[in-house]
């Protein structure tokens, strides 16, 4: 069977062959490649693979990643990760289409003298904008213009809508869809339904606030989040309600990845007060090039009984869950639930190991799962009609979940040569 199912974190499986190669290492870095594996029956698209330039050294010393470009038959996309600011990559992050069980060999090429890499279309970004050149009156932003920048430290006077941050928060985006979330007290995700695949957020707010909750060529905003989890929001569980990340002492925010095939925000939430306790909590999340699905990898500095996640409750909106059968399981809600009033799918995907339960609060479905060494990571999905080639009807939407968590659980492995 055919499946496009976009957007998945590779673990490079048969990487620990690495660092045992003993005499047999070898010397030199114009020979190099990869064996990735589709364990599956059904065929893959744009998947999103991710190999460390460290472990690819340890066989072939000297490699660093730069001055190559990535073949197998054709070009691939690529970019190249350097998720710790440090000026060297950490990793490398490319696509490639398989066909139901097929191996396929992926070469790093030199690049010859004078030689550029290819131009990919940029299929994925991430950006943070807020206004300079004005002054804060009353914890509103008064004057100034628009600026992007890679970091943010929140700013003690920023609240909801004080004009200061576009579109209140950072945004990301695939050519599917894009996401921000509020960058202050509510901190909760919404949806940007795109009825375009070209990157669109860098035009998003320019005109002063808040229009794009009106229909645009681009698309709209098109989720009425309120004090709900919105789609994927982080939170704890205290028994009864849902608590987003609302009081903290301090919030940091950055955006490590901007790239062709790849893109991340990384929030960092200082002295957050869950409950009775208090904890830092940084999340990244990061989206592929193809897919709809947003990762959250949360972290966090001590232990909590809980992390919780949901989607808003709406009213003609059919709940859907999977059958409990599969390593990756699904909550999910479809119907005429957007802000254009059609049809709208929504999905937090999880690990059934770290499901403690499915729940509700008065305004969100909730989704309470376990951190396993104060870490957790699960997904969340929407799917707009608009959207070009969009799912249309509960079943399709209900086929796409199941594919996708059957692919999440059968992941792709790579082996350096």
């Amino acid at each position: 069977m055919m499946k496009k199912i976009p957007y998945l974190f590779i673990l490079a499986l048969g990487l620990l062959g690495a660092c045992n190669q003993g005499s047999n290492s070898a010397t030199s870095t114009d020979a190099i490649s990869l064996t990735v594996k589709n364990p599956a029956d059904f065929a893959r698209k744009d998947v999103l693979l991710k190999v460390d330039i460290s472990r690819i050294a340890a066989k072939h010393p000297g490699f660093d990643g730069q001055g190559y470009r990535l073949t197998s038959g054709a070009d691939l996309p690529f970019q190249l990760n350097d998720l710790d600011a440090d000026g060297a990559p950490d990793e490398i992050a490319f696509l490639a289409d398989l066909a139901p069980n097929e191996e396929k060999t992926v070469s790093f090429v030199r690049l010859g003298e004078g030689e550029s890499l290819p131009e990919f279309k940029k299929r994925t970004q991430a950006e943070l904008s807020h206004k300079t050149g004005g002054k804060w009156e009353d914890r509103k932003y008064i004057g100034g213009d628009f600026q992007n920048v890679q970091s943010l430290r929140v700013p003690p006077e920023h609240t909801d809508h004080s004009f200061f941050i576009r579109y209140e928060g950072p945004g990301w985006e695939s050519d599917k869809v894009g996401y921000r979330f509020y960058l202050d007290w509510r901190n909760a995700t919404d949806i940007f339904g795109k009825k375009t695949e070209d990157m669109v957020l860098q035009r998003v707010g320019l005109d002063g606030f808040d229009s794009y909750h009106e229909p645009g060529e681009w698309g709209m905003d098109i989720l009425k989040v309120g004090p709900s989890l919105g789609i994927g929001t982080p939170g704890t569980w205290l028994g009864d309600a849902a608590l987003r990340v609302e009081t903290t002492d301090s919030v940091f925010c950055a955006i490590p990845l901007n790239g062709v095939v790849e893109s991340m925000v990384r929030t960092r939430y200082a002295g957050w007060k869950a409950g009775d306790q208090k904890v830092d909590l940084t999340s990244e999340l990061t989206i592929g090039a193809g897919s709809r699905m947003t990762r959250n990898d949360l972290t966090l500095s001590a232990p909590l009984p809980n992390l919780c996640t949901g989607l808003v409750k709406l009213d003609n909106a059919a709940v859907l869950k999977d059958d409990g059968s599969r390593p990756w399981g699904y909550f999910a809600t479809f119907g005429n639930q957007s802000l254009a009033e059609d049809g709208l799918g929504m999905a937090i995907l999880y690990r059934q190991s770290d499901l403690i339960q499915v729940t509700e609060d008065k305004n969100s479905h909730v989704v309470v799962l376990r951190p396993d060494q104060n870490k957790l990571t699960y997904y969340f999905l929407a799917a707009w009609e608009q959207e070009p080639g969009g799912i249309r009807t509960e079943e399709a939407f209900r086929q796409y979940l199941d594919d996708t968590a059957l692919e999440l659980g059968q992941p792709v492995s790579i082996e350096i040569n």
